[in-house]
């Protein structure tokens, strides 16, 4: 595709508007509604709960991948991951962090920047022990985000921890594998708008506890 082709792609935002008279005080609430939506509109193969999830390291150099969301509740945004991983070592390193939802069906872009944290080991052993045995063999198998040799030295490895945990059905849940909690200061809620004049909520988290809401230009 050549830079003329990129340059006329576009597509017009006529879905939906977001006034601050329909949105209520608490980010949380507007996001859950905004989440309960998506599920119920874009379809596979789009995965709503589906995030970008960006980290700096030591060094500054920003990084962006896309996570899932699988928690959440009112202290923050709960996702899973190996420890000794880039983004976690990215994280230990700086645990300032960013998630961008994108519901392309909806018109709608959710920012979230705030803190992030390990959740409880009784957390992540609880989701782990839902997880399909596949993939809780797998986080075993895996030195996420480290050079290996092949496609056969990772099959050979899941070989290995197969015959290790053979015959059980609840493997425990590795020490370097678990989820982070995401304690969001900052939420802003983008809902496309005719000749890009977008609208733009932002909620900033306050010393008290409570938000504040701002209309951004687009």
């Amino acid at each position: 595709m050549d830079a003329e082709q990129l340059a006329h792609m576009r597509r017009s935002y006529i879905r939906d508007g977001l006034l601050e008279s329909e949105s209520p005080q608490e980010p949380l609430a507007l996001f859950d509604l905004w989440l309960e939506q998506a599920i119920e509109t874009e379809r596979p193969p789009t995965e709503a709960n589906a995030m970008l999830l960006s980290t700096v390291d030591g060094s500054g150099q920003p990084h962006a991948r896309v996570m899932l969301l699988k928690g959440l509740d009112a202290r923050g945004f709960v996702f899973f991951s190996n420890y000794e991983s880039a983004k976690g070592l990215d994280m230990a390193a700086n645990p300032l962090a960013a998630l961008t939802f994108f519901w392309p069906v909806l018109e709608r872009q959710i920012r979230i920047e705030g803190r992030v944290e390990q959740i409880s080991s009784a957390e992540s052993d609880a989701y782990y022990a839902m997880r399909p045995l596949g993939s809780r063999l797998g986080a075993w198998s895996s030195p996420q985000s480290r050079p290996i040799e092949s496609r056969d030295e990772l099959d050979q490895r899941l070989q290995a921890i197969r015959q290790r945990f053979a015959g059980e059905t609840s493997p425990p849940r590795p020490a370097y594998w678990g989820g982070y909690r995401l304690l969001p200061s900052r939420m802003e809620f983008w809902q496309g708008r005719p000749d890009r004049l977008h609208d733009r909520l932002e909620y900033r988290l306050q010393t008290d506890g409570s938000w504040s809401r701002s209309r951004l230009a687009p």
